[in-house]
């Protein structure tokens, strides 16, 4: 795939930063793609930076196809003290139409995912969620999609895709290659209760914004299970995050998003992470700017300290617990890592689906999940991931 055929390059003159060979910021050690040079190959780099300047689809937020650049300015300066290896792919060009832009999302998403790149893109608005979502379509990958985000976006799935209305179209694509949906953060007086409910009904995870607050810990596993992470701004409370039309008094704080992405930079399982709606035309004194900058240094961050934990039968590395709860006749299996004190829970399935959906039978869950089945009782989290096996 001929990356530079999307991508207009980082300037750096426009975000106002000038390469040091010498120092170890993020800027200086970053690979950059210029039309002059040589255009690197994706076995390069561990990370690829891709800006989309799209915002037609932006409900309420026009302007937030400004926001790449300006997270750039903010992300440059912070220091890669991970030595990782970071190629900026530039801004993919504007399309004619919304599907053109769509169209070159799709491709370019999908060539970094089958060479192994994790993909960080900024936005945008977050319709840019459903190209995403097709690029892991298009490669036959079966996906957990997680939405850091106030609301579900289900809107009506006879309207045309916008930033409110994309999940509706992920859930009812036939065929369909999403396996799981967690929200975390959704505020109840955006949501309807019908929402909730349907949701619920097809066993899919749904954490109020006060909940994950209470215990941010419990969100980890939820994070740990998805391939690809959806943030809208707008989820960050105001005070913190100025910078969306849509933005709100209450919501996450700074500090507790950023540990959120910490916990998705350090998910094996974490292929791509999206962050959407940043609008600098209300952002005052570049504050979300700036956050947006160092929530993406926290991910990089938990990428630098990733490590291969994920559990194997019969290996010596993890401790397995068995747990006979009352009332179902299959034993419930738990895997502890010895190397980071994860957990996971093992799903009872046929040969035939733990051949097809090997990466969804061993669940990632929490010490607390473990307690609750020590207790002779079900975890919540256990018995939503069986329905879906069934």
């Amino acid at each position: 795939m001929e990356i530079s055929l999307y991508f207009e390059p980082v300037d750096l003159d426009r975000i106002h930063f000038s390469k040091n060979q010498q120092e170890n910021r993020i800027g200086d050690t970053i690979v950059l793609l210029q039309d002059s040079d040589p255009e690197p190959t994706a076995t390069d780099f561990d990370i690829a930076i891709i800006g989309i300047n799209e915002d037609r689809r932006s409900v309420n937020n026009e302007g937030c196809a400004l926001g790449p650049d300006e997270i750039r300015k903010q992300l440059y300066p912070l220091f890669n003290n991970n030595r990782l290896r970071i190629a900026d792919l530039g801004n993919i060009r504007h399309g004619q139409e919304v599907k053109d832009t769509y169209f070159a999302v799709k491709s370019v998403i999908a060539g970094m995912l089958e060479s192994d790149v994790v993909p960080i893109i900024l936005g945008g608005g977050q319709d840019l969620t459903w190209p995403v979502y097709t690029a892991f379509e298009s490669l036959g990958r079966i996906i957990n999609l997680v939405s850091i985000d106030s609301k579900f976006d289900h809107g009506n799935s006879d309207e045309m895709i916008d930033s409110e209305s994309y999940l509706s179209k992920i859930i009812l694509r036939k065929p369909n290659y999403l396996f799981n949906f967690a929200n975390l953060g959704y505020q109840s007086y955006f949501v309807d209760s019908k929402a909730i409910n349907m949701l619920k009904s097809l066993f899919f995870d749904v954490h109020r914004v006060g909940l994950v607050r209470q215990n941010l810990e419990e969100a980890e596993p939820v994070i740990r299970n998805a391939d690809f992470l959806t943030l809208d701004i707008s989820a960050i409370r105001q005070s913190d995050a100025p910078g969306n039309a849509n933005a709100s008094p209450n919501g996450f704080y700074g500090e507790e998003v950023c540990q959120l992405m910490r916990y998705a930079g350090m998910s094996n399982k974490m292929s791509c992470a999206g962050f959407f709606e940043f609008n600098p035309r209300y952002d005052k004194y570049g504050q979300t700017a700036k956050l947006l900058a160092q929530m993406i240094w926290y991910f990089l961050e938990g990428f630098g300290n990733r490590c291969e934990d994920f559990p194997k039968e019969n290996d010596s590395k993890y401790l397995k617990f068995i747990v006979n709860v009352h009332g179902i006749n299959e034993d419930l299996i738990f895997f502890k890592s010895k190397l980071t004190d994860r957990w996971w829970m093992q799903l009872p399935v046929s040969e035939d689906k733990a051949t097809q959906l090997r990466r969804h039978i061993m669940v990632p869950c929490s010490h607390n999940d473990y307690l609750i089945a020590a207790k002779n009782e079900i975890p919540d989290r256990w018995w939503q991931a069986y329905q879906k096996l069934m």
